[in-house]
C-alpha cells in the first residue's frame, strides 16, 4: 500500500534562508517546523521527504563534506524533537554557474521533478495524496509536474515569478504555523 509524503524544501522553509547555508552555526530552524513535522510523521504517519537543491556545491561555494555534515546535524535535530525525516534528496548542479562536471542541467533541480520523482519511486509514494511546502515558484512547479496533490508555497504571493511559469500553488501562507492549520483542516486523522 502506498503511502503519502510532505516534501520540504530546505532554505527558507526549513531553515531561515541567509545564502549557502553549510555549518550549524550558520543554521536557524523556521519557527514552526518541529511542531509540523511531528503531526505530519506521527500524527498523519507520512513520511518526510527534503528535496533541495544545493548549487551551492556546484559553484564551489562549499563542498559535499560539509554539506552532508549539515545534513547529518539537521536530521539528528528532527529524530530528537520525534520528527524523523525519512530522507534528504539535494542537487548540487546548476546549469549556468557550476564549476567543471556541476555544470549542467539535471533531472533533479528543481523547477523538475527529479527528487520529488526519485523519493516516489523509493518509498512507494502516492505523489496526489501527498503533499509539497515550499518558498518559491521552483518548489510549486516542481511539486506540480510531480503530481503532488497539496502545493502550499510560503511567501505572499501566488503569482509566477516568470510567464513561463504558469504554475500555481493551491495555497499560499505566511508562515508554518498557518501551514500546519491547512495540513489539519484538509487531511483531518
Amino acid at each position: 500500500m502506498q503511502r503519502s509524503a510532505l516534501f520540504l524544501d530546505r532554505d527558507g522553509v526549513i531553515n531561515v534562508d541567509r545564502g549557502y547555508v553549510h555549518h550549524p552555526e550558520q543554521f536557524e530552524f523556521t519557527t514552526g517546523i518541529f511542531e509540523l513535522a511531528r503531526f505530519v510523521v506521527n500524527d498523519l504517519g507520512w513520511g518526510l521527504v527534503v528535496v533541495t537543491n544545493q548549487s551551492g556545491i556546484g559553484r564551489g561555494f562549499f563542498d559535499e563534506s560539509a554539506y552532508d555534515r549539515l545534513t547529518r546535524w539537521m536530521c539528528d535535530r528532527f529524530a530528537a524533537e520525534n520528527a524523523p525525516i525519512t530522507r534528504v534528496y539535494h542537487c548540487p548542479y546548476h546549469p549556468e554557474f557550476g564549476i567543471g562536471s556541476y555544470r549542467r542541467d539535471h533531472p533533479w533541480r528543481k523547477p523538475k521533478p527529479g527528487m520529488i520523482l526519485q523519493a516516489a519511486a523509493d518509498f512507494d509514494l502516492d505523489l496526489l495524496r501527498s503533499a509539497i511546502i515550499g518558498d518559491s515558484t521552483e518548489d510549486i512547479v516542481a511539486g506540480q509536474a510531480a503530481g503532488i496533490g497539496l502545493r502550499i508555497r510560503i511567501g505572499t504571493s501566488n503569482a509566477a515569478t516568470t510567464a513561463d511559469r504558469p504554475a500555481m500553488a493551491h495555497e499560499v501562507v505566511t508562515n508554518l504555523a498557518e501551514a500546519l492549520t491547512l495540513l489539519r483542516f484538509q487531511f483531518r486523522t
